[in-house]
């Protein structure tokens, strides 16, 4: 996967919002998209409406049945992200804490309802770009 596309409802909102994160637009963006990269992909905002279009599908305006999620080197990384995400304007969902598989995630909600986990898994060592790798290097 190299892109995921968040359809949402008002993009300057949207924009604001993870630039609050500290996200930065990439150069040349247009006003229909914005662009971000995000470690080895890239994360695009776009009118909810005309994603849906563009997909050929119909939009029931509900939770879609995914998740993103963002892995981070340690706990402390993820309870400052969450932090982060909450001055920036997040709904938490769930507040950091141990996971049943041996880490530590929490997760936040932005303003277009899309669910970010945000987890520290220690049998999934980040590489040095802050990917994530299956396989042992």
């Amino acid at each position: 996967m190299s892109v995921v596309t968040l359809g949402v409802r008002d993009l300057d909102r949207a924009n604001r919002f993870y630039h609050a994160l500290g996200w930065k637009p990439a150069e040349g963006d247009d006003e229909e998209v914005i662009f971000f990269q995000a470690g080895g992909m890239v994360v695009a905002l776009w009118d909810r409406a005309m994603l849906a279009e563009d997909s050929v599908v119909t939009d029931s305006g509900g939770w879609g049945g995914v998740t993103l999620a963002h892995n981070v080197r340690s706990p402390a990384e993820v309870d400052a992200v969450i932090e982060e995400a909450r001055k920036a304007g997040a709904t938490i969902g769930r507040e950091p804490t141990g996971t049943f598989w041996g880490g530590y995630s929490g997760v936040f909600i932005d303003p277009d309802g899309h669910p970010w986990e945000i987890a520290h898994n220690p049998g999934w060592p980040l590489l040095a770009d802050g990917s994530v790798s299956l396989v042992r290097h």
